[in-house]
């Protein structure tokens, strides 16, 4: 998909960052926290790569692609199992994409207004950024809950005083992209995530970039 750099005339100002599979690959933690959850109410493990396939939405989504609807205190008691290995070491395990700090730090430098808006809770997103030394880029983390969807989280932050017309959603998946829409906002897909093949350009994002590189020439 074809992209050129904003003008100043825009007067682009705030840049929302999806965190997991866009700053970070969160994999192994979330993998793991996943069957520790799973295997700890008795259900089967799932593999790795049916738990990469849905990194990105909710948490209640990806327990229920893997065991269908659930009555809200079974499912309540999932997140919470998961959660529990999440916060202790399941964050931690987290490892950010190469080049992604040099781009936040540049995107800062230049005057932008950096957020975060993670399906994860914000409390955990904030421990991550702080682990990669990015907690001062970023002006606010906006982080999800149960029943919570991404579409919501954007209304809110327009709700408390972000300027929609001045703000792009810069995410991995779909969601991001169709979230951005709802609330009018414009959206960078990346593709260095979790999405398949034809996942963004189906979800048609204001621009498509492959590197870091490509996502700090669409704006510097």
């Amino acid at each position: 998909m074809a992209h050129a750099p904003y003008s100043a005339a825009v007067k682009l100002q705030t840049l929302i960052f999806d965190l997991d599979g866009t700053i970070s690959d969160p994999s192994e933690g979330i993998f793991r926290c996943v069957n520790f959850a799973l295997e700890g109410h008795g259900y089967k493990p799932a593999t790795l790569e049916r738990v990469q396939r849905m990194i990105g939405p909710p948490l209640t989504e990806i327990f229920e692609h893997f065991l269908g609807p659930l009555p809200d205190d079974r499912m309540l008691a999932l997140v919470e199992s998961y959660r529990e290995r999440y916060a202790e070491i399941g964050y931690s395990e987290n490892v950010i994409y190469d080049c992604v700090p040099e781009l936040i730090r540049s995107l800062t430098t230049n005057g932008y207004t950096l957020g975060i808006c993670t399906s994860k809770r914000a409390d955990y997103a904030a421990s991550i950024v702080r682990m990669f030394g990015l907690d001062e880029c970023f002006e606010f983390i906006d982080g999800g809950d149960v029943h919570i969807k991404k579409s919501m989280q954007l209304e809110r932050l327009v709700a408390a005083g972000m300027d929609a017309r001045s703000a792009i959603m810069i995410g991995d998946r779909a969601v991001d992209i169709y979230s951005a829409k709802a609330n009018e906002i414009r959206s960078v897909g990346v593709s260095w995530g979790f999405a398949a093949t034809d996942e963004l350009p189906d979800a048609s994002p204001d621009h498509l970039v492959h590197t870091p590189l490509e996502l700090q020439e669409l704006f510097l």
